[in-house]
């Protein structure tokens, strides 16, 4: 495993972080806790959940996923081996099960006491804000929207002020972002600096070789600012892992449970791309998967890249990428495609 840290901290993490949102739907107990156990055996010390997992998210299965970690913590003791990051909802409809309206001091406190007691744990080593609650172009939505967006932007006063009060009574350590854009991400940053409060040092976004959006903007915040983008959707929703070619629908995959995850990425420009990197794979003797991933892993902003699994094998290889260095001559192949094909997903 290789390892960097959060930037502006000392703690450490590995560049492979575990993601979760399957466990409690898609994945019972037992199978997490398989995962978790291997993970752990090939050095993964980076755990990602959210208190909206398992997703698709219901009122039934709300907050399993953070039980279900919780429950292996307390069977295992491995607590203080893992840096745990999880998240606070946005509003919305989506979330209309879990509470309503954006993020208030009342609200964020709610969150973190539910997450610290469902995960059995008296600390948050990263919290993060799920998604803006303003409204931005985030989730498959390519173009700003300006007929829907919140006026009005979060009070970037009264969340930062909450989280810090958080961080200094030991309960969370860091704090991040999910979902934002570059005058979000700014205006936390801007915030914090003005107010002398702790700053953002993680930003969780999509990022996969079919949706490079991020580095439209964002990468040079992430590089300039000092704030770690954690890749999340690596291999788009499994459609970077080749299983969807020529209209496959693999029975139990998530784009055969749950076809509206993975629609942004099955586009007919996204389907020429992923069939031309899929070639580009196979020459260099790699999975598409491996390429994926291996390409998210060595970039200059990406602090950890997380990746998920249904199944064991899955698992296997999503952590192995990381012994994979790609040549100049793969990197410049895999940029030629996207210069044919920039970004089909949004």
């Amino acid at each position: 495993m290789k390892y960097t840290k959060l930037p502006t901290t000392n703690i450490k993490v590995s560049k492979i972080c575990l993601g979760t949102m399957t466990w409690g739907n898609q994945n019972t107990q037992e199978e997490a806790f398989e995962q978790m156990d291997y993970a752990i055996e090939q050095g993964v010390n980076f755990f990602d959940t959210a208190e909206l997992y398992p997703v698709p998210a219901t009122p039934e299965t709300y907050a399993d996923t953070e039980r279900i970690i919780g429950n292996w913590f307390q069977k295992t003791g491995n607590r203080e081996n893992i840096v745990l990051a999880s998240k606070i909802a946005g509003g919305g409809d989506y979330t209309k099960h879990i509470r309503t309206g954006g993020y208030t001091k009342e609200t964020i406190t709610e969150a973190i006491e539910g997450s610290l007691k469902r995960l059995q744990t008296d600390y948050l080593d990263l919290y993060q804000l799920h998604w803006p609650s303003r409204g931005v172009n985030c989730f498959g939505t390519r173009d700003y929207p300006f007929k829907t967006a919140s006026k009005e932007a979060e009070n970037h006063l009264e969340i930062l002020e909450t989280l810090n009060e958080f961080v200094k009574n030991g309960i969370i350590k860091a704090i991040g972002l999910s979902n934002e854009t570059p005058w979000g991400t700014m205006k936390y940053l801007q915030t914090a600096e003005a107010h002398n409060f702790i700053k953002p040092v993680t930003i969780q976004n999509s990022y996969s070789m079919i949706h490079r959006a991020y580095e439209y903007g964002m990468s040079e915040v992430s590089l300039r600012e000092d704030i770690g983008l954690l890749a999340y959707s690596p291999l788009a929703q499994g459609v970077l892992s080749g299983k969807y070619i020529d209209g496959n629908s693999p029975e139990g995959s998530r784009g055969n449970l749950f076809p509206r995850f993975i629609a942004r990425y099955m586009g007919d420009a996204s389907l020429v791309a992923v069939k031309r990197y899929h070639e580009i794979a196979k020459k260099n003797g790699l999975s598409l998967t491996e390429l994926s991933l291996a390409f998210i892993n060595q970039l200059p902003f990406v602090t950890s890249n997380i990746i998920g699994a249904t199944k064991m094998s899955q698992l296997k290889e999503n952590i192995a990428s990381i012994d994979i260095d790609l040549s100049d001559e793969i990197i410049t192949e895999i940029n030629a495609v996207h210069a044919d094909i920039p970004n089909p997903a949004p």
